[in-house]
Order: C-alpha cells, then structure tokens, then sequence
C-alpha cells in the first residue's frame, strides 16, 4: 500500500512538473492537494508522513471521523464540499484553514459570525459553477463579483481566490472552457482591486485534467484517485447532492 502510495504522488508531481514546463511556469506556483474523500486515515497518513501537507475533505462526517487519527501530524486541511450552514462549527472544529466551497452569501454571513464570536478568520476561495450544470454547486460566473464585494466586507473572511469542479468528461478540451472562464473571473476580479480580497489561487483541475487546468492557471489542483486509487463510484456521485 505504501509503496504504491508513494508511486503514485510521485507520478503526479512529475505531471504538474511536466505541464509547468509545458507553460512555462515555476512549478513551486502550483500547489498539489489530496482529495481524500472515502480515504482512510491509515492512507492518508502514508502522504503525510512523506511530505504531502496539503488534504480537503468533502464531507464533513469524514472530515470529523478522521480528525483525531490525523491532528497528531503537521497537515493543512482545506474543505471542499458543499457546506450547510449548521456544519460551520464541525468545519472550525476540525482547524479547517481554508473553505474552498464558499458560494452563497448567506454561508458568508453566518461563518462570519461565528469566526468573530470565536476571534478567528479564516481563507476562504469563491466556489463558480463554471459549467453550467444544475447538479453542480457555485455561484453562476455573472454572480461572482457581486458575492466577492459582499463577503470582502467580512473582515473574518479572508478571499484568497476562486475555485470550480469543471465539467465532468473524459475529454479534456471539453473542460478547458470552465477553466479559461475561471481565469478571465480572476483577471475582472484583480481589476477592480477590490480590498480585502485576493486573487492569487485558481483551485481547479483534478485527476484527469490537471495539465488542462495548469495550462489555463491553475494555482491548486485536486487529485484523489490517482494517489490513492479508483473509488467504488464516480467523481460525478460524490459532487452531485441534491439542492433543498
């Protein structure tokens, strides 16, 4: 298990290496994160324990089951999934640094409220439905400034950048456009320098895509599968919930 662990990421980090070249780009500009959703902790603490720091979960029941296995080990833990709003104390819990998801202002309000009852802030990236499909969550592209102004007026909050799921295909020039439509968001955002808010990270690309997503900017790419292998089911059934 180790052994193909380790093979895997390094097989990975000589992929993004790979597509920064390719683009020209310094490869310490992007950043590999661990999806480890239905990745026990045993797993995850192979990666860990040999320099990989960087992990999300998507859940917040995996989220706080593998919290006390992991705590013990210098991590930083990203959160990436839909997050209601009754959860924000599991997320907080769970020293969560940076809520990649946040795609709705009242989500904003109420982490606000309880980071300031608590004097913390938090990172947070705005979640864009880049592909335009209904199962997705993220604010629609034409709503995206509008959310970034409000929650830039949380001073608890802390907008880092944008983040997307992209269309889900094995074609990758397929999912290019969600990528060129989160780096021109980007581009607008940095143009009307609005404070409080920084645009340095494009969370997007996973495992079948990252190169795409490194190509049109990405600053933090996603892979979970390819680390840690091939899941029961699908990508599309872990990030398709249905809306209330």
């Amino acid at each position: 298990m180790k052994e193909n662990i380790l093979h895997n990421l390094e097989i990975i980090n000589n992929r993004i290496k790979t597509a920064c070249e390719k683009s020209e780009r310094n490869v310490d500009d992007v950043k590999l994160l661990l999806a480890t959703k239905t990745v026990s902790a045993e797993r995850i603490k192979i990666a860990l324990e040999n320099g990989h720091t960087l992990i999300a979960e998507n859940k917040v029941q995996e989220l706080r089951e593998k919290h006390d296995d992991l705590k013990s080990i210098s991590h930083q833990n990203h959160f990436i999934g839909h997050l209601q709003t009754n959860k924000i104390k599991d997320i907080l819990n769970c020293d969560v640094s940076c809520l990649q998801s946040l795609d709705r202002f009242e989500l904003a309000m109420k982490l606000h409220q309880k980071l300031f009852a608590e004097g913390k802030t938090m990172d947070v990236l705005i979640q864009v439905n880049t592909s335009d499909e209904e199962s997705k969550f993220g604010i629609h592209p034409d709503s995206a400034i509008d959310l970034v102004i409000k929650v830039s007026k949380f001073q608890t909050l802390k907008i880092k950048g944008l983040m997307t799921i992209g269309l889900f295909s094995a074609e990758t020039e397929k999912v290019r456009p969600c990528f060129k439509i989160l780096k021109n968001l980007q581009q607008k955002i940095i143009q009307q320098k609005i404070p409080n808010v920084e645009m340095k990270e494009l969370s997007m690309g996973m495992s079948s895509d990252l190169e795409t997503a490194i190509e049109e900017g990405a600053t933090i790419v996603r892979v979970g599968t390819a680390v840690f292998g091939a899941r029961i089911y699908p990508d599309s059934y872990y990030w398709h919930e249905n809306k209330k």
